[in-house]
């Protein structure tokens, strides 16, 4: 773990019966507010806010079971009443406090769980006794997921899982509210033999189906693109992932206050890498550079703004008999941003390819679903193109300070080189 963020984490400690702020703690750190949340989030894998507020609950209930008054210590920690204390615990660990303490009155750390243990744990579904059970924490499935994660495949069709209970509980809720717009999650639980979506105890265990594969859609070859209108299936999955990003986002706004993201801004991040770019391609007029800090600016204020994925890619779209019907990764949503950045993103993440062509037909087909769920705005529409320079500023910008100059960066040049010379092409996409 990096000092600066340990020095946050005790800064925390000390600090918990204060007003601790993000602006703060990257204050403390010297770091920019933006540039420390992603940081800490990516750390820690929480929000600043969430992790705040979780140090806050478990302090308190420390307190109220070594016999202090209740509301006197739930004051101490910043709660308005105990029941404001008792809804936020409800919501992060999905039990009452006394529950709670009853679970882990003799909690250590994570125990090591033996085949013979996992069958115990699996009775409370209806499964077959003699499932074949593998433990896969280490392999594909949690490649990209945090060290915590323990995670056993049962037979072909299903996993079980666990994880600190605060994160079960927010990946459950965020399921959940997928699973109300059509799609699927890796997080969805089948319930118990008792109707319950999880084994309730020292940790939280859910079984979930297998869901489906990743879209991976492979770059198109020269020849397939000279047909490319003879491309049903291409011009299907740009369309309805648009569609499907719109549901995600329907599920992703209706949780984000227990979720409590982190905001970031976008158009900053793009004027930060504006001096790299100048230095780095004197070829782009500053015309250029001036349109983006005017128009842009005015656009960026006026942007609808909520929890979105962040980073939607080929391998974060699953698709099943032909259908988009689920996005992975959701247990790293943190990040509050314009919304239309994650239709911007996987357009080029999902479906890149090196021909302007091809690349905008994705784009348009992509806003277009969006579209026909939730209405863009006008000035989303307005701000597709400068969205997508921010993207290759911040990419060229970063290989200019790494001195990076492998074919990726070479693309990402010559992409931000035609955006500078191409404006008008990215209007009117719907």
């Amino acid at each position: 773990m990096q000092k600066f963020i340990e020095s946050s984490l005790t800064y925390i400690e000390q600090n918990l019966k204060t007003d601790i702020t993000a602006d703060e703690l990257a204050a403390h750190a010297n770091y920019s507010t933006g540039h420390f949340c992603r940081l800490f989030a990516k750390t820690m894998d929480t929000t600043v806010a969430s992790y705040v507020l979780k140090r806050r609950l478990d302090h308190a209930l420390a307190e109220i079971k070594l016999g202090k008054t209740a509301i006197s210590v739930v004051l101490e920690y910043g709660f308005d009443t105990y029941a404001g204390f008792y809804k936020a615990f409800v919501k992060m660990y999905g039990c009452s406090p006394k529950k709670y303490l009853n679970i882990y009155k003799n909690k250590g750390g994570f125990i090591m769980q033996n085949i013979s243990n996992i069958r115990n744990i699996l009775n409370n579904w209806d499964i077959d006794a003699n499932v074949h059970i593998e433990d896969i924490t280490h392999t594909e499935w949690t490649t990209q997921q945090k060290s915590e994660w323990k995670v056993w495949q049962i037979d072909e069709d299903f996993y079980l899982k666990t994880n600190e209970r605060s994160k079960m509980i927010r990946n459950i809720k965020i399921a959940k509210a997928m699973h109300k717009q059509g799609l699927l999650s890796e997080f969805l639980p089948l319930q118990t033999k008792q109707g319950e979506d999880y084994v309730d105890g020292e940790h939280i265990f859910i079984l979930t189906h297998k869901i489906g594969k990743p879209l991976n859609l492979r770059p198109l070859n020269d020849n397939e693109i000279r047909h490319l209108e003879n491309n049903s299936l291409r011009e299907k999955y740009g369309f309805q992932l648009g569609v499907a990003i719109a549901k995600l986002h329907k599920s992703l706004k209706s949780v984000q206050n227990d979720v409590k993201p982190h905001e970031d801004n976008l158009y900053k991040q793009g004027l930060k890498a504006i001096p790299a770019i100048k230095s780095y391609l004197p070829d782009i007029s500053d015309d250029f550079f001036t349109d983006y800090t005017e128009t842009f600016a005015n656009l960026h204020s006026s942007l609808p703004k909520q929890l979105i994925h962040g980073n939607l890619c080929g391998d974060t779209a699953v698709y099943e008999n032909g259908d988009v019907i689920a996005f992975k990764g959701f247990e790293t949503y943190n990040l509050s941003f314009p919304r239309i950045y994650d239709v911007i993103w996987g357009a080029g993440e999902i479906n890149a390819q090196p021909q302007i062509n091809v690349y905008l037909n994705t784009l348009s087909d992509m806003l277009k679903g969006y579209n026909s769920i939730t209405p863009l705005t006008a000035e989303e529409k307005q701000s597709v193109y400068y969205i997508l320079c921010i993207n290759y500023l911040k990419g060229c910008a970063y290989y200019e300070k790494k001195g990076i100059t492998l074919d990726l960066s070479q693309r990402s040049i010559k992409a931000l080189l035609f955006l500078a010379k191409n404006k008008e092409l990215f209007f009117n996409l719907l």
